[in-house]
């Protein structure tokens, strides 16, 4: 126990002095910045086989993928991990499936209940028997992503802008990654995970149709209100056309995150709804530790997804689901595929095989993740005409909750769905007119 009443340990003077005695001032100096510098510049020298820019889910998966099959890889963040990011942090099935093998979830929470409500009125809560998907914080997910990458021997340089790409034409074998501060990264490609804001998508040339403002609280709650929500969202058809509400608890870390989303445009009206979803939660008298907010984007069907020896994924490339705009899925599954096809533009000799494999990688997007959008903007378009009627469909008809439960599961998607349910084209074709 110590003594709090005596302040015999409490005098560091003399004995940091006489440890000190003799020391050389350089030594006391800390580390130097500019063998930092050097140390970083040396680092990223040499021509590298892939360069990713960016370490979230995108990023790191693509890095991975690339890595694994035994590339020089090197995985390029602007941001020290672990660092927050505003997201849910609902981890569905289409994630969970991509992830790599060996991989173990930092579950806060396993969700297999859902209060669905239409804009604060009809509250009806369904469970089910399985869980339907789990939650994680995305700074911890995100470094164990970032560390997977590492371990399969990607290469981790953090503190570092990409501010563009260079890319010489014609026949060229590699491209160059320049960065804040005058410096350039070479490579034989280049995949962009730089997140909504990309600027490695400028260079792509990527376009969205459709652009949306999520905002988001943070909030800290005692023990006896965590345990209330303990395996159960709350999931809000919201007042502004196609918008909706969540709340995603973090058990383990004590907080729920309470966030609302809707089309760019109507800014204090969705603030307005995020703070009147928070007061009918009565969540309001507890202090948010972080609100923040953030925009995302889809991607127009014909926007590209590379431009020479350049590939784009996740968030860069505007892929996402555009209905719920969920996006860890998205961007695993097609950082993935970027990491893989990365590879194959590193080792094509000319143009025209770049080219090749760049459509390559189009076409698996396209094939796959792109067929899922084109499903989930009809959904959209439907809910923000009709929001009434998908709630009383999940609400109250079992086999449209069983469909709802069974996709976020990883059993089907919307596209599967809408394909082999005459009930779901309907609910679609009726909610639209």
């Amino acid at each position: 126990m110590t003594d709090t009443g005596s302040n015999q340990d409490l005098d560091p003077v003399e004995p940091v002095a006489a440890e000190l005695a003799g020391t050389d001032a350089a030594d006391l100096a800390g580390p130097d910045p500019q063998d930092a510098d050097a140390e970083q510049a040396a680092l990223l020298d040499g021509v590298w086989d892939v360069v990713v820019v960016g370490a979230g889910p995108a990023g790191s998966s693509a890095a991975y993928a690339a890595a694994t099959s035994g590339r020089r890889v090197l995985l390029l963040d602007k941001a020290e991990h672990p660092r927050y990011k505003t997201c849910g942090g609902g981890i569905i099935g289409p994630s969970r499936d991509s992830l790599p093998a060996d991989f173990k979830l930092p579950l806060q929470d396993r969700i297999s209940a859902v209060t669905f409500a239409l804009n604060g009125k009809w509250t009806r809560t369904r469970r089910s028997r399985r869980m339907l998907f789990g939650v994680v914080n995305r700074d911890e997910f995100d470094l164990r992503l970032v560390q997977a990458a590492e371990q399969a021997g990607a290469v981790l340089v953090t503190g570092v802008t990409a501010t563009g790409v260079e890319q010489q034409g014609g026949d060229s074998r590699t491209v160059f990654v320049t960065l804040a501060g005058g410096g350039r990264v070479e490579a034989r490609s280049v995949v962009g995970a730089d997140g909504s804001a990309s600027r490695i998508g400028r260079h792509v040339g990527v376009s969205f149709d459709q652009i949306d403002l999520g905002l988001e609280a943070e909030i800290p709650v005692p023990d006896a209100v965590s345990r209330e929500w303990a395996g159960r969202i709350h999931l809000d058809w919201g007042p502004l056309p196609g918008s909706y509400g969540w709340v995603f608890p973090k058990t383990d870390s004590g907080t729920l995150t309470v966030g609302v989303i809707s089309a760019r445009g109507e800014g204090e009206k969705t603030k307005e709804y995020l703070a009147d979803y928070i007061r009918r939660l009565g969540l309001s008298g507890f202090e948010p530790l972080v609100e923040s907010g953030h925009l995302t984007r889809c991607r127009a069907e014909d926007s590209p997804l590379s431009r020479g020896r350049v590939l784009v994924a996740g968030d860069a490339a505007g892929l996402l689901e555009p209905w719920t705009r969920e996006g860890i899925s998205y961007a695993l599954r097609s950082g993935r595929l970027a990491g893989e096809w990365a590879v194959q533009v590193a080792e094509a000799n000319g143009a025209a095989d770049v080219r090749r494999q760049a459509l390559n990688y189009a076409f698996a997007i396209k094939a796959g993740l792109g067929v899922e959008m084109r499903a989930g903007k009809i959904m959209l378009a439907s809910f923000e005409k009709r929001p009434y009627l998908f709630h009383a469909a999940v609400s109250l008809i079992t086999p449209a909750w069983r469909a709802f439960a069974r996709t976020t599961q990883g059993h089907t998607t919307f596209a599967q769905l809408m394909r082999d349910h005459r009930a779901a084209r309907k609910l679609a074709s009726i909610a639209g007119r």
